[in-house]
């Protein structure tokens, strides 16, 4: 699976480029409609054109990022996919209930984290060493909440709570929570 940093990486330099190229167009426009003189005026169907190429741009970045998603075919594909592990996590009382400390993985397998609430909404989050986000998932009370996520690179990583829960929440950390060994 691709990193998420490195896709969240391409999507910015994409993004930022499309919309300096729409700032440009504004520019442009604006001063070719603001400018007093003897010029021809401004042809709308030039306007209209570069209007249609940024809408083309638009939708064709947000396709081609959408297939650089990694976890698109985990989630889309999450019912014909079998689980290499799972493990079943309880949230009570702002406390993370873990069937072991650390939650140990192969790399390459793929896990299901199910969590459960009785109480609040909490957040489920895994923290890179670096403490950039792997994936996240909001814990409702009452519902099942699952994730599914393949573990490709070795590495421990930390537990916390993603969802404001009252100031008990703030403390919601597990660090090294689970390790991915070879």
């Amino acid at each position: 699976m691709v990193d998420p940093k490195t896709v969240l990486w391409g999507q910015t330099i994409a993004y930022t480029f499309y919309c300096l190229a729409i700032m440009a167009v504004v520019a442009w426009f604006a001063y070719k409609v603001t400018r007093k003189g003897k010029e021809k005026p401004f042809p709308p169907a030039l306007f209209w054109a570069f209007f249609a190429l940024l809408v083309v741009l638009g939708v064709s970045l947000h396709i081609v990022t959408h297939e650089t998603i990694p976890w698109k075919a985990l989630d889309l594909e999450r019912h014909k996919i079998a689980a290499d592990r799972e493990f079943e996590i309880a949230i009570v009382g702002h406390e993370f209930r873990l069937p072991a400390r650390p939650m140990v993985i192969r790399e390459g397998e793929t896990v299901r984290f199910t969590v459960t609430s009785d109480d609040l909404t909490y957040g489920f989050g895994l923290f890179r060493p670096d403490s950039s986000m792997l994936f996240q998932m909001q814990v409702l009370p009452g519902h099942v909440n699952d994730i599914l996520w393949r573990f490709d690179r070795p590495g421990r990583y930390t537990l916390r709570s993603t969802e404001y829960s009252g100031w008990k929440g703030l403390r919601m950390i597990v660090p090294d929570a689970v390790e991915v060994v070879e």
